[in-house]
């Protein structure tokens, strides 16, 4: 699995709060700091001090490190106010963007329909808690990925099989069609490198919850 250094990860921007992380083994710390990053491009426009921490993002032979340098190169060939406009017209838009990241949406075709009420009965039981300052509907993808961070690096305190249960509940019905959607949208450039890797990343993560069952 290709590494996203810790310095572009940024939790807790997509309003969840979370538990001191007890002791996790380092795949899982990986896999957290890639829902991390996930969370943070699809939750807010990175500004260019973030832009300048995923240019020096390293990549390696394997299918998520070549995508983390393509993700690397496409920060470093943009600049944050072309990620801005590009941010708009894919997520909020004159009316509404390109594209609507949000679970009811890509299950029911309208927003704030059953996998929302899904979604907000998993975090109950759960025990996670939104930040009062939160906007967005916790069916968003940004907010789904930070609660994928903090299932996979222990900030929440889940019992066995449960982060597998919310992925699979939450996240695998629809997440890789937005993802595939986000690489071939009209307004993406630099979000074309974020679909991908956001992709091959779910990809990966289904096949490997499949082989736990």
């Amino acid at each position: 699995m290709g590494a996203a250094e810790s310095d572009a990860r940024v939790p807790g921007e997509a309003g969840l709060a979370a538990l001191p992380c007890g002791h996790v083994d380092d795949v899982d710390q990986l896999r957290a700091r890639h829902y991390d990053l996930l969370a943070v491009l699809l939750g807010r426009a990175p500004d260019q001090p973030l832009l300048d921490r995923l240019a020096r993002l390293s990549g390696d032979d394997s299918a998520l490190g070549r995508l983390t340098a393509n993700l690397a190169r496409a920060a470093a060939q943009t600049d944050a106010a072309a990620v801005e406009r590009e941010f708009f017209n894919l997520f909020i838009g004159v009316g509404r963007g390109e594209l609507l990241p949000y679970g009811s949406y890509y299950l029911t075709g309208f927003l704030n329909e059953r996998p929302l009420a899904r979604v907000r009965g998993d975090f109950a039981a759960l025990a996670i808690e939104r930040q009062e300052l939160a906007s967005e509907p916790e069916d968003h993808v940004a907010v789904l990925f930070e609660a994928m961070a903090g299932l996979a690096a222990g900030r929440f305190d889940a019992g066995p099989g449960e982060e597998q249960r919310f992925f699979e509940r939450n996240l695998q019905p629809w997440v890789e069609r937005f993802l595939a959607d986000l690489e071939t949208a009209n307004a993406a450039r630099f979000y074309r490198s974020v679909g991908a890797l956001g992709r091959a990343f779910i990809e990966i993560e289904a096949e490997a919850f499949a082989m736990d069952a």
